[in-house]
């Protein structure tokens, strides 16, 4: 991947905060509609003891070194959080697009297919199911790549498996 050209600073980006990434602080679960407890909307209200996981060890698309992403894909701007191989499917990287809101926009989608395209990488995106007008903690999963690629994905959803429950390699014939 090409390097970034500049360092990339979160602020003002809380997404992986605001309960977008599905994630527990501190043994406090955070996900759509329930933020985390110590984030203030624009940083976090207790930055110095911020747990190493998964605040300190998360790594951002956008912000990790080398990221491919353009400027404008920020994830508050271009409503997505996106996580570089995240797995692998029969030796090729897989990377994981979560929407900043209920669906990731169509110029950001488009963008992430193209690059997954373009560098023989398989996309995994979500959109986040709403019910009587609030999130829920589930997600409609799709995938993006050959069909081979998503006729697992379909698999391992329809047995109700979720991407972290098992490696994606997994799938892989042995």
């Amino acid at each position: 991947m090409a390097k970034s050209p500049t360092s990339r600073e979160c602020q003002p980006c809380t997404a992986c905060c605001d309960g977008w990434l599905q994630i527990q602080v501190k043994g406090t679960p955070v996900y759509p509609g329930r933020p985390c407890p110590h984030s203030t909307g624009s940083g976090c209200n207790d930055y110095a003891n911020r747990p190493i996981d998964p605040c300190v060890h998360f790594i951002c698309g956008w912000r990790m070194d080398g990221s491919p992403l353009p400027d404008w894909m920020k994830p508050n701007n271009a409503k997505v959080i996106v996580l570089f191989n995240e797995h692998t499917w029969r030796g090729f990287p897989v990377d994981v697009a979560v929407p900043v809101g209920r669906r990731i926009p169509p110029r950001a989608l488009k963008w992430l297919q193209q690059f997954a395209e373009a560098n023989n990488r398989m996309l995994v995106y979500s959109e986040q199911i709403v019910e009587n007008g609030k999130y829920t903690r589930q997600q409609m999963v799709s995938a993006y790549g050959p069909p081979e690629f998503q006729q697992d994905m379909a698999e391992l959803a329809a047995r109700g498996e979720k991407l972290g429950d098992r490696p994606l390699s997994a799938a892989e014939p042995t």
